[in-house]
């Protein structure tokens, strides 16, 4: 009879019952899409022309009903919301991290030298010193103003030592263009050619790193060619 519902009809067919359904749930495409595609698998599996991928998923393997899948897509959006969340939180983070990463890189460009200067100051306490005796003595006690100034001066290599800033060794070394700057070559028939046979000024490093060359002169074979890799000989 026309006024009986069709007992035959399958989810997913147009009915009066999927009206009211589609009226009862709030107006969502991807609800909807949702829906439509839980229907046709549903469809699919009581069928036979697919069986479940996973056969202990409950939402694969049967029917969804009205109260669960808005229930999972409630759970899905809570979901959502607490990963844009703590997403949120690690970009605040590591903003913060980077401003202040900065900030100490700016101050160690600004500020990195204090305690070097900090020790240095004893240096220059004990000079003056040494200047302001000579002055008083009116260059007369000279050997007291050297001994100042030698005091002075093992005070400074002991602040470099500090501070890991070592001299390099370089007379009586062979050549090496990576820590020497040959300034000249001579002929010399105690040194083996390639030697360094006199230090014009003292080279340093910094730990492993070239602060300054030393400048130095290097010995060559009587009437033979300059050294490999040394400086420009002496006009």
């Amino acid at each position: 009879m026309s006024g009986r519902p069709d007992r035959g009809r399958r989810p997913g067919d147009a009915s009066e019952e999927g009206d009211d359904l589609g009226r009862s749930i709030p107006t969502d495409p991807e609800l909807e899409a949702a829906l439509r595609e839980a229907a046709a698998a549903v469809e699919d599996y009581a069928d036979g022309k697919r069986e479940p991928e996973d056969p202990g998923d409950v939402l694969e393997a049967e029917p969804i009903a009205e109260g669960d899948a808005l229930a999972v897509v409630s759970r899905l959006r809570e979901e959502l919301v607490d990963a844009g969340d703590r997403l949120l939180r690690l970009q605040a983070d590591f903003d913060n991290f980077r401003k202040r990463a900065l900030k100490e890189r700016q101050e160690a460009l600004q500020y990195g030298s204090q305690n070097l200067f900090k020790d240095l100051l004893s240096v220059v306490d004990n000079l003056d010193r040494a200047i302001g005796h000579a002055r008083e003595s009116g260059g007369g006690d000279l050997e007291s103003f050297l001994q100042g100034v030698e005091l002075v001066r093992r005070e400074l290599l002991g602040v470099f030592e500090k501070h890991h800033v070592t001299e390099i060794e370089a007379l009586g070394k062979p050549f090496d263009p990576s820590l020497h700057e040959a300034m000249a070559q001579v002929e010399s028939k105690t040194s083996l050619p390639g030697t360094v046979v006199d230090v014009l000024e003292k080279g340093f490093q910094l730990r492993d790193r070239l602060v300054r060359p030393a400048r130095v002169i290097v010995a060559k074979a009587a009437g033979g060619p300059g050294a490999s890799g040394g400086g420009e000989s002496a006009g």
